[in-house]
């Protein structure tokens, strides 16, 4: 059943001046104006088209590819506000509605706000609101998995981290220790699920553990071959330190000089760490 707010591969069942009529299942045929209708099209061609409504709420099909899709947030433009509401840029002709009830705070032309964009119960129109926090459940069920691959949008930032929504249905946690380059709010990312907590709450991590763990080697290898085989650091160091140094926890430092003490490529020193050998290569996970 064909619902509006999505995008569908659809049927073309007769070619008229105005356009071309895309066979809308349960929802009878609907219009995809000229303008729309790629070269060559012919009837009982299939083409993906997003269904939405036009100015007059009449049901309609386009090529153009939105930025969100409902049931989904982004990070979307102010373009204009009026009586009605404010307007925002969502990569179609016409804009989307954010109602002045639906803002968390009154938004401004020209900025962009994280929203989520839903079907509005009282008139059925595809609505974008930025009150977000209404339309994530933490107590919904879920199946994430340690080391499931998942898309992440940065939401906010606490005093642990960064707050990020996964896969557009539930909050998860970057702990900032563990961030090593600049998040800005409403960015998409790729991230992995790191661990399901007891009370179900979620950790995050930007790269596999195997994949970091490996970058962080190879960090601490190359800062000891560019200083002549020697780095002022240990597992007593103090965190600021080790961070300064070579940009990542001390946690992760100790996991990775632990890692290359065992493989016998450095000495650790009450002063420090120390290659043994600068020409053996530790092991990774593709060697």
């Amino acid at each position: 059943m064909l619902t509006l707010g999505q995008t569908y591969i659809l049927r073309v069942s007769k070619l008229t001046d105005q356009g071309a009529y895309m066979d809308g299942e349960n929802l009878g045929e609907i219009l995809l104006p000229t303008k729309f209708c790629p070269p060559g099209l012919e009837v009982d061609s299939h083409l993906p088209v997003f269904l939405y409504q036009d100015s007059e709420t009449r049901l309609i099909v386009t090529t153009q590819t939105p930025k969100v899709q409902v049931g989904e947030f982004a990070y979307l433009k102010v373009v204009a506000n009026t009586d009605y509401g404010t307007f925002m840029n969502w990569g179609l002709d016409k804009d989307l509605l954010a109602p002045f009830g639906e803002q968390h705070r009154p938004m401004e032309v020209d900025r962009s706000y994280l929203v989520y964009v839903y079907l509005n119960n009282a008139d059925g129109r595809i609505t974008a609101s930025s009150k977000i926090e209404k339309f994530i459940d933490d107590q919904a069920p879920h199946d994430f998995e340690p080391g499931q691959r998942v898309d992440l949008i940065i939401a906010n930032s606490t005093d642990l981290g960064f707050k990020a929504i996964i896969n557009h249905s539930h909050w998860g946690l970057l702990y900032k220790d563990e961030v090593n380059e600049r998040l800005s709010f409403g960015q998409s990312r790729r991230g992995f699920i790191k661990f399901v907590r007891p009370d179900g709450k979620i950790d995050l991590a930007l790269k596999q553990e195997q994949e970091t763990r490996d970058q962080h080697t190879m960090t601490v290898v190359n800062y000891l071959k560019g200083h002549d085989g020697f780095a002022a650091a240990h597992d007593k160091t103090d965190p600021a330190k080790i961070q300064e140094l070579f940009g990542m926890s001390k946690k992760s430092f100790k996991k990775v000089i632990g890692g290359l003490y065992k493989q016998r490529i450095i000495k650790i020193q009450p002063d420090g760490i120390r290659l043994n050998n600068q020409g053996v290569k530790p092991k990774t996970n593709g060697t």
